[in-house]
């Protein structure tokens, strides 16, 4: 596993992978060391993540390989599907996967994420639009919410 990291406006963007595809993306307040070898795919990687936080890149075209569980892959894959600027509740994600009881499956799937923004959980808030538990930090939850509603034009969510 190989990993490199870019400065962002909410801290460093921690990239991880190999020559197949990018396996974690994690927010961290500190710079880590760089692997001495950094697979093209993880330099492609940072600079779509380079582009998002310039308000240049809506969705990304990577290669992605998370480490989860049947059911969490599931998650995530409904997590990719939330567009760009567009927040949905737990709730909604939960009927959509089709088990209105597993609410807090859903939400502890979603809290395993190991694929920061690229699959964006942060667009994930509670039924009645609260910011509701973030891996990152609601800090950073807030500030990427808004960051893709400044770049739809609307000016802000909270």
């Amino acid at each position: 596993m190989y990993t490199t990291s870019i400065h962002t406006p909410v801290g460093f963007a921690v990239i991880s992978g190999n020559e197949d595809g990018i396996t974690s993306v994690r927010c961290s307040d500190d710079p880590v060391p760089e692997s001495p070898f950094v697979p093209t795919i993880l330099h492609r990687c940072a600079r779509q993540l380079e582009e998002y936080f310039e308000n240049r890149r809506r969705s990304f075209n990577l290669p992605l390989h998370p480490h989860g569980t049947p059911f969490q892959r599931a998650v995530w894959q409904m997590l990719a599907e939330v567009p760009y600027g567009k927040t949905m509740s737990y709730m909604e994600l939960t009927r959509r996967l089709g088990d209105e009881k597993a609410i807090r499956a859903v939400a502890a799937a979603n809290g395993k994420n190991p694929i920061w923004i690229i699959i964006p959980c942060h667009r994930i808030i509670g039924s009645n639009g609260d910011l509701t538990g973030y891996a990152g930090g609601l800090g950073r939850k807030k500030w990427l919410l808004e960051h893709e509603q400044i770049a739809n034009g609307q000016l802000s969510l909270f």
